[in-house]
């Protein structure tokens, strides 16, 4: 069956030869869906990290109060850290960043006095779980310390994000659905052709008693074998594609540079890819034989 496979596979050269560019694209798709995929879940990770809820605290704000807040939310469950900046710290820092800025600097040495309110940085367990730490400090009793809570402003540009990444795998996932079709198809009449040119052997074999399965075996050997080309294919044109943008797409986006996860994880990626294009060309090898063995009979 395997040797009758390859013989199939040889003699539609150029049709065989379709089938795997198509499978290739196919697969080429499915590659950029998860290599894209690995790319943005990674930034929206990154910047995930970086977002924090910053509690602003009046000038009129007591220590004594702004530390009774600060063990009301340590002792919430969705909090992880909290990092408090005084009032002296912040103008200190606020200094430090205006510098260069002469206007600045001699506006607040002409002020004499420090106009920054004290600060408390919140980081959540779960970006999920911002939310309702907010709530809690804007239903609390420290209202009347409280200036300004900065969660709503980030929330903003992380359901952005979110949606944004959602929209793009789905595209991607559409996409790669209709490619997988048209190979099914191609694959289909590529099998269908090769069952034509045979169609005396199979004659010859279901004569002498050959089963369906027999029959058939020799046509999913093809199957696969456009499946496993189009891999290799497909695996050596990422090459110097992930050799091209991994540097660029990890400055971009953050995340791990595309070549060392390519090289890293180069067996799971292969294995990934070879079991998609081995199921394409089996399905479509299944559905051909079964049409074809079905009106014969």
């Amino acid at each position: 069956m395997v040797k009758q496979g390859v013989v199939n596979f040889w003699r539609n050269g150029w049709v065989s030869l379709a089938t795997v560019l198509i499978m290739v694209i196919t697969l080429f798709v499915v590659g950029t869906l998860f290599f894209s995929n690995l790319l943005l879940t990674s930034a929206l990770q990154s910047l995930e990290k970086k977002v924090d809820i910053s509690v602003y605290f009046t000038n009129e704000a007591q220590e004594e109060e702004i530390a009774s807040l600060q063990i009301a939310l340590k002792r919430l469950a969705e909090v992880d850290s909290i990092e408090y900046i005084s009032r002296d710290d912040a103008l200190a820092q606020f200094r430090q960043r205006h510098s260069a800025n002469a206007l600045i600097t001699q506006s607040l040495d002409e002020l004499g006095e420090n106009p920054l309110g004290a600060t408390i940085n919140v980081k959540a367990k779960d970006p999920k779980q911002y939310a309702s730490i907010s709530r809690f400090l804007e239903s609390g009793s420290f209202g009347s310390i409280i200036d300004k809570i900065n969660y709503r402003q980030n929330q903003v540009v992380i359901d952005r994000l979110t949606s944004l990444i959602a929209a793009s795998r789905a595209l991607g996932l559409g996409i790669t659905v209709v490619l997988a079709f048209i190979a099914i198809l191609v694959t289909f009449n590529t099998i269908r052709l090769a069952i034509y040119t045979s169609k005396d052997e199979i004659s010859i074999m279901r004569l002498v008693g050959a089963s369906n399965s027999y029959i058939r075996g020799p046509f999913l050997v093809e199957g696969m074998i456009h499946g496993l080309l189009a891999t290799i294919v497909t695996m050596i044109i990422f090459w110097p594609l992930a050799v091209w943008l991994g540097p660029k797409a990890s400055r971009f986006f953050g995340g791990p540079n595309l070549f060392n996860y390519y090289l890293t994880n180069f067996v799971a990626i292969f294995l990934m890819l070879l079991v998609v294009g081995v199921v394409l060309g089996v399905i479509s090898s299944l559905i051909a034989t079964r049409r074809y063995l079905r009106e014969q009979n």
